[in-house]
């Protein structure tokens, strides 16, 4: 199937999903005692996990990273911006990692999108022995919603979104993408199916309105595997629907109607394919060391996320977040008007 969740690029394989996941979870990664990062500016990619690792460096823990050095709040040692670090490891450093309680690694997408780096990363944490009786340290750091739900459901296209496009698929849907290189895409029908009308409504041919998360009911699955369920807020403005109900109503006119046509219908469909979504909670990912053939990586890494309060749609529709970004990050100065 033509599927694919990862709008930027990246091609990770996904042989299992613990493999792809934040194992140690959330409120676990405080009671590490040994931790080393990898290609992810934690405190602007996941700034309640960089609290969660804060807490850890207090109790006592040693946190070690490869990538540009960046102001994490804790100290950090840095061993290199090369993600070929990862292989030169000091043996004083193997050693440590070896004899912790309970080690950890955080690999994001800064290392991920580099060839090898993820192949790599999962040798390096089961030859220094992350994985361990009632402990799990190997972490995958995703930055967009639901990921990991996106992936529960297949959306993992073998060689990401680029070899996607290089199918010249005569018609492409992006649900809520807009952070896609629409480029590639040049002759594919585009249905833009979203909210707030950004790059994705721009590159679109067809723009059917849907709704923003906060209009709608929803399944999301956080970086840790944890299945959540959102409640609608409001309803959503004009002729926008919900996503699911824009294409059951396309599958009538298609002529191949979708089996389905209640969210609780869709929900009951969506479990019994894949039955932790339809449970909230921790989903049970089974664990095991994949092999994966990939040459050594090397290369610099260059963290994603170049504007931490301009990340996805509704913040860079936001007024507050563009005067945040423009005051906080870029130094203008505002004048304040007196009462």
């Amino acid at each position: 199937d033509l599927l694919e969740g990862r709008q930027t690029g990246l091609a990770y394989a996904v042989p299992n999903l613990a493999s792809v996941n934040f194992n140690t979870t959330i409120a676990g990664i405080e009671t590490a005692d040994m931790i080393l990062i990898v290609g992810s500016n934690v405190r602007w990619e996941a700034p309640l996990v960089n609290t969660r690792i804060r807490k850890a460096v207090k109790r006592g823990a040693k946190v070690y990273a490869v990538g540009p050095k960046v102001d994490l709040t804790y100290p950090v040692e840095w061993l290199g911006e090369d993600i070929s670090t990862i292989l030169r490891l000091s043996e004083e450093l193997r050693n440590a990692f070896i004899n912790a309680e309970r080690p950890a690694m955080i690999v994001g997408g800064g290392a991920l999108k580099i060839a090898g780096a993820q192949a790599w990363t999962l040798t390096v944490a089961s030859r220094l022995k992350l994985v361990r009786g009632g402990w799990n340290g190997f972490n995958v750091l995703h930055m967009a919603a639901a990921r990991m739900g996106g992936l529960m459901l297949g959306f993992a296209h073998d060689g990401g979104i680029f070899a996607l496009a290089e199918k010249a698929p005569k018609l492409a849907f992006f649900l809520g993408a807009d952070d896609v290189d629409f480029t590639r895409f040049e002759g594919s029908f585009k249905v833009y199916v979203g909210h707030h009308g950004e790059a994705g409504a721009a590159a679109a041919d067809v723009v059917l309105p849907g709704a923003a998360y906060t209009e709608k009911n929803g399944t999301y699955v956080n970086l840790e595997g944890r299945v959540q369920r959102g409640e609608r807020a409001v309803f959503p403005p004009g002729d926008a629907r919900e996503d699911w109900a824009i294409f059951r109503a396309l599958s009538d006119v298609l002529g191949h109607t979708l089996p389905f046509d209640s969210l609780e219908a869709l929900r009951a469909a969506m479990a019994a394919e894949v039955p932790d979504l339809g449970r909230e909670g921790l989903a049970t990912y089974k664990w095991a060391f994949p092999r994966i053939e990939a040459p050594k990586p090397v290369g610099t890494i260059a963290y994603p996320i170049k504007d931490f309060y301009l990340t996805n749609p509704i913040a860079r529709a936001s007024d507050t977040m563009q005067r945040c970004s423009a005051e906080l990050l870029h130094g203008q100065s505002f004048a304040e008007a007196a009462e």
